[in-house]
């Protein structure tokens, strides 16, 4: 009894420095934080390259409308560009433990998302798109029923086939990419494919036996997100971007990677 005592009370105490140090962190996370980038010489980007025509895989190499601005932010500092792909639905939380400078993967903002990141200026307004097989009477196809592909942690999953205020999916699949998903629906293990528009326009492009139509969700913002009070990357950041909004650089990145 004794030793399970002394195992439950290093453990609480283990606990507690975690909680010590994370609040530490979330409150030091902004100070300093250029001059460690600069020391490094590299900032690193997160990303889940699965999301054409914002991140994708070109030449075996990230690339697409994020990793360019990723580039612009990179310059503006003067260090190198790193990025890491990963599964999108691990990106804030690799975020938040300091395995990263910034997130940018066609990030919504959302209020879940803002109670735990800081979020640059939005930059691109998207909404969700339906795909479904080419001979598909859109006007009338009800989702109702239906097995439903999405890519995990995105808001096709999370505010739409996940939840019943639009329509109650009868299965909700989760794949690491809409692109897996689309195999999937190949395969006739999904009837349909919720994700955002461009990657959705992108995607039946690809795919011309499929169609994507809006059914007419509300539309949605994409931003850069940082840790919590990051303050100083963020104000580099939001340079870059309000510089790109303004030349309407961000229409040419778009047109360019689609």
């Amino acid at each position: 009894m004794k030793k399970i005592c002394k195992v439950a009370a290093v453990l609480m105490a283990l606990l507690l420095a975690v909680g010590v140090l994370a609040g530490c962190q979330s409150e030091t996370a902004g100070e300093g934080a250029l001059d460690r980038i600069k020391a490094n010489g590299k900032i690193t980007m997160l990303t889940n390259a699965q999301f054409a025509p914002f991140e994708y895989i070109k030449d075996n190499e990230p690339a697409g409308v994020d990793v360019d601005i990723a580039q612009a932010i990179a310059d503006e500092i003067g260090v190198e560009l790193e990025i890491t792909d990963m599964d999108f639905d691990a990106i804030i939380d690799f975020l938040n433990a300091g395995k990263g400078d910034f997130a940018a993967a066609g990030l919504t903002v959302n209020e879940e998302r803002k109670a735990v990141v800081d979020f640059s200026i939005e930059y691109v307004t998207s909404t969700q798109y339906v795909i479904v097989p080419k001979d598909t009477d859109t006007a009338s196809y009800d989702l109702n029923g239906k097995v439903i592909g999405v890519q995990a942690g995105t808001t096709g999953d999370l505010y739409y086939a996940s939840v019943e205020d639009y329509f109650k999916a009868g299965d909700v699949k989760r794949y690491k990419s809409a692109v897996d998903a689309v195999a999937e629906m190949k395969a006739g293990r999904v009837d349909c494919v919720i994700i955002d528009e461009l990657p959705a326009k992108k995607l039946v492009e690809e795919n011309p036996e499929y169609i994507a139509y809006d059914p007419g969700y509300p539309p949605e913002s994409y931003a850069i997100a940082v840790q919590k009070g990051n303050t100083e990357l963020l104000d580099v950041i939001n340079k870059v971007l309000q510089k790109f909004v303004d030349e309407g650089k961000i229409d040419e990145l778009v047109v360019k990677h689609s």
